[in-house]
């Protein structure tokens, strides 16, 4: 006897209220301030200023990426796209990744020929920018804290975001640095320590991306663990075939063959099993097949005393 079924994958995750409209408020933020600034670093000869255009054109690349992506996930499933469009938002988190680290190694490109030899930067100009800039995202960083950090979407923008607004706080010291003492060089020092924070943020989120998209288990989430609470319900006798993923970001799915006890309810041990799922794990998305265990194959042994009689 078979019990198995494979619920549907239920409805869509929500995006929070008025997720949308901040990332459009982030976003215009984030367009208006870079214009003003590619203006303002090529005046001022700022490859700091410039690196920071540089990393917010990318920032509003990654909002409006952000905003795609939260719209194509929410769309039913359709046709052959079982799963819909959810993992649109694994993918764009996966590009802002790339971009943060196409954008560092530009930066790392010309931070050399600068330090090598520095031209004259209008210090005053790129300090009162850099303020200006870092209130600037100030306000879209805070824009983008309100809405749910569970997807990697909305990390990777918040992380472009964020990243940006370090790198104002690294321009304006280097401002600071060549008011005070003249050496220029502080220019190109300060775009090389906003690198290292781009890096830093693009390689996490590559990796977040590329673990889901090779369907490992979901950070945070133990396979021993579960498999073990599985095997533990008193009907079980097996658990195999065991399977755990994530469909998209905080959407984990699992699937497993597990062996139940000869004659014993597979559907009341099935729903007992997908309640501790979600209970103790918070998984919702199950696919389980039961099966009765084989029942133990008795052999009847003929006694001596009767195999002598027959002769």
């Amino acid at each position: 006897m078979t019990c198995d079924e494979a619920p549907g994958l239920g409805p869509a995750p929500r995006v929070g209220p008025g997720d949308a409209g901040r990332l459009w408020a982030a976003l215009g933020l984030l367009l208006g301030f870079m214009a003003a600034e590619v203006v303002v670093g090529v005046l001022s000869r700022s490859l700091a200023l410039i690196s920071d255009a540089g990393h917010m054109l990318a920032d509003a690349g990654a909002l409006g990426l952000a905003l795609l992506a939260m719209h194509l996930a929410i769309r039913p499933p359709s046709g052959g796209l079982t799963y819909g469009l959810r993992r649109a938002e694994i993918l764009s988190g996966l590009v802002s990744g790339i971009t943060l680290l196409v954008i560092a190694a530009l930066i790392v490109f010309e931070a050399a020929v600068r330090l090598a030899s520095a031209p004259a930067v209008s210090a005053g100009w790129m300090l009162g920018t850099a303020l200006a800039g870092a209130l600037v995202n100030t306000l879209a960083v805070r824009q983008l804290a309100h809405m749910s950090r569970q997807s990697l979407n909305v990390r990777g923008a918040h992380q472009h975001v964020l990243t940006d607004l370090y790198a104002f706080i690294a321009t304006a010291i280097a401002a600071v640095v060549i008011l005070a003492t003249g050496w220029s060089r502080a220019d190109a020092v300060a775009a090389l320590l906003v690198v290292v924070l781009m890096s830093i943020a693009g390689v996490g989120l590559i990796k977040e991306a590329v673990l889901v998209l090779l369907e490992a288990a979901p950070a945070g989430l133990s396979t021993d663990a579960i498999v073990t609470m599985m095997r533990s319900h008193p009907l079980v006798v097996d658990v195999h075939d065991f399977h755990l993923w994530e469909i998209t970001s905080g959407m984990p799915a699992l699937s497993a063959h597990v062996l139940v006890a000869p004659g014993e309810d597979c559907h009341a041990v099935r729903r007992e099993l997908e309640g501790s799922l979600h209970d103790g794990f918070d998984i919702d998305h199950t696919t389980l097949q039961l099966d009765h265990a084989p029942r133990p194959v008795t052999v009847r042994v003929q006694p001596l005393s009767d195999r002598s009689r027959v002769r």
